[in-house]
């Protein structure tokens, strides 16, 4: 069942939003070559806490970490440990926090000092994806406008967008209704009604569009090449769509 909420509720789940967006800014000023993403792991976890909220990701299906932190070819769910991010290295932080009874959820990719031209390229292309996904979020749209907008993108620069895993409704839980596919059909799929929300998340990789997933969970591409994830938390509105994680 998708949930509409109201302006009040909007309002209650934006302090979630917050505090995810501002620990993924400081992940994202915390990735540099020499740290390693336990570190980065730990810095975010103690300033979720601070502001008196949960880390939603931990312990969330046995995740055991409070961001989820994915080098290079890892597209999503890396789990943190003692690996040290190197020079060129991109790096992907999930993140979200919960207080009051909502959470919020956001990811971004960064770069590791000096990157190459393909992965900055995979980085731009991926954040502009998420981008024009917001953009046809309009109410009174659908879901396949919103799919279509980053798969479009993406592939007009001969990208791969993953489809095993999409987006996804949040709000009281990290993962509600409806299901966000970064690909879709304009016109076609569930019709977007203010008081959605909505974590948008555009993951694509460089070389084909199929992953594997280690034992630990780790979600890798295929093909070994270079994948990025960007996502805010959005909230549909008669006036059209919100980022509630904008920091």
């Amino acid at each position: 069942m998708v949930v509409l909420r109201t302006s009040k509720e909007l309002l209650d789940m934006k302090l979630s939003c917050q505090i995810s967006a501002q620990a993924l800014k400081l992940a994202g000023e915390m990735i540099r070559p020499g740290v390693s993403t336990a570190h980065v792991n730990k810095m975010v976890h103690e300033f979720i806490v601070s502001q008196g909220a949960k880390p939603t990701f931990l312990g969330y299906g046995g995740f055991p970490a409070a961001c989820c932190i994915s080098v290079n070819d890892e597209v999503i769910h890396g789990i943190p440990s003692d690996r040290i991010i190197r020079d060129g290295d991109i790096v992907s932080v999930d993140v979200g926090a919960a207080i009051n009874g909502y959470t919020g959820d956001n990811a971004a990719t960064f770069a590791a000092g000096t990157v190459s031209e393909e992965a900055r390229k995979i980085m731009d292309v991926t954040e502009q994806c998420l981008y024009k996904a917001i953009e046809a979020a309009q109410p009174g749209n659908r879901l396949g406008d919103v799919g279509y907008a980053v798969q479009a993108y993406a592939e007009s620069f001969g990208f791969a967008v993953v489809r095993d895993y999409v987006g996804h409704g949040v709000g009281r839980q990290l993962h509600e209704e409806p299901s966000v596919p970064n690909y879709g059909t304009p016109g076609r799929g569930l019709r977007l009604m203010p008081g959605m929300t909505l974590a948008i998340e555009p993951m694509i990789n460089v070389k084909g569009s199929e992953v594997k997933v280690l034992k630990n969970g780790t979600v890798l591409t295929a093909s070994g090449s270079l994948s990025a994830h960007f996502e805010h938390t959005v909230a549909i509105t008669a006036d059209g769509p919100v980022i509630l994680t904008k920091a």
